[in-house]
């Protein structure tokens, strides 16, 4: 057994929990993320976990999936209309129940794997660990855009620790995946944890660091905010360059919110 199924399963129900307040026509609102509405952040959400599953579970199928999504991806078709092909029609609190069966279900399954295990995904192949870490990070991302048009605060833990990890070791493929060189040394990175602790990678990098909130330093690298509307001390060249091109995400490049158009409602 190994923690990040339990943060990514405990992730999704404070995420559950918020959801299952609201009404049927509450999920036909929109958020400030690409004008997607609630009903299709919960819709992402569940096609993704369920595309994780059948990774870990069916190596053959999930290369069927892939085979049948990307050329569809490369065709310019957005993801929430190959989503919408993909899966049945439930909408409002019935697709809400049917993710939550489904994470409850595929926690159990991401517990009972060997962490280190090779799973394949969209971009290169990943570890089990990291393929559940993802999910969290998906699931946290996703629901910021929920918290935001709800007008509610997040409770933050240090479940985060995960995504700022996977921010940390992502430098490198936010420059590759736009074909850029990667700079030879990576930002000295000093967070603060929600419960207060301090969180460091790469301290021998002073001249290039990035300090501050662990939650707004998740919050760029999943680009759910411009790092100008955040109080993240970005101090060096490549740490700026870094924070404003930062992608903990598969697929193709990018960018994140212009600054002022992510905020709390």
């Amino acid at each position: 057994m190994f923690q990040q199924p339990l943060d990514f399963r405990d992730e999704s129900e404070a995420l559950y929990r918020v959801l299952a307040e609201l009404s049927d026509a509450d999920f036909g609102r929109r958020t400030q993320f690409k004008g997607w509405t609630l009903h299709d952040v919960v819709s992402h959400l569940h096609f993704w976990n369920w595309a994780a599953d059948r990774s870990l579970r069916d190596a053959a199928a999930f290369a069927d999936f892939l085979a049948r999504a990307l050329p569809e991806m490369a065709k310019g078709r957005g993801l929430r209309e190959i989503e919408t092909d993909l899966l049945d029609d439930k909408t409002g609190r019935a697709r809400v129940e049917q993710w939550r069966e489904f994470y409850l279900g595929m926690t159990e399954r991401f517990l009972a794997a060997d962490p280190k295990q090779r799973v394949a995904w969209a971009g290169p192949d990943m570890s089990v660990r990291s393929s559940i870490s993802a999910r969290l990070m998906e699931t946290w991302a996703h629901g910021q855009e929920v918290y935001d048009l709800l007008g509610r605060a997040c409770d933050h833990t240090d479940r985060i620790r995960n995504i700022a990890d996977l921010g940390v070791r992502t430098f490198g493929w936010a420059y590759m995946n736009r074909g850029r060189i990667v700079p030879p040394s990576a930002p000295q990175v000093r967070l603060t944890a929600p419960s207060g602790a301090t969180w460091a990678w790469n301290e021998g990098e002073a001249a290039n660091r990035v300090e501050g909130s662990a939650v707004d330093f998740c919050k760029v690298v999943t680009q759910g905010r411009n790092v100008a509307d955040t109080a993240l001390r970005v101090t060096g060249p490549v740490a700026a360059d870094w924070m404003a091109i930062a992608q903990c995400f598969a697929g193709p490049p990018q960018d994140p919110p212009p600054p002022g158009t992510r905020f709390v409602q």
